[in-house]
């Protein structure tokens, strides 16, 4: 008989994702450009942060405004303050709710724990 470790980190990890239509649409990049982008005012530097491209950026962008019920970011023109990027209140809603699903998903995981002692 093999001898187990008794000293396991045995952990269960969850992503996921919301789809429109049969296509991924929003999930955990896509919170963290939202995030982001509130964050900085910046299109250009939430996609820094992040180690994307401001093209891949901007596409995920319009991909959201497109398919969500409202747009998710608009851009501010440029001016004495300059331009930027800044969160709808759809887009502030969205991430608050994508939280909240996290929360309560990570609390069923959290429930079944025990599931954990059996590996």
């Amino acid at each position: 008989m093999q001898e187990t470790p008794m000293n396991r980190n045995v952990e269960i990890r969850m992503r996921h994702w919301v789809y429109v239509d049969g296509v991924k649409f929003f999930g955990p990049g896509r919170l963290e450009l939202l995030v982001r982008i509130a964050e900085t005012g910046s299109m250009a530097k939430a996609a820094k942060d992040m180690g994307m491209s401001y093209k891949k950026a901007w596409a995920m962008v319009d991909e959201m405004n497109a398919l969500g019920q409202n747009p998710y970011v608009v851009a501010r023109k440029g001016g004495q303050k300059g331009g930027g990027t800044e969160l709808t209140e759809t887009g502030r809603k969205v991430i608050e709710a994508y939280k909240e699903l996290n929360r309560k998903l990570m609390k069923v995981v959290e429930a079944e724990s025990e599931l954990l002692q059996l590996i």
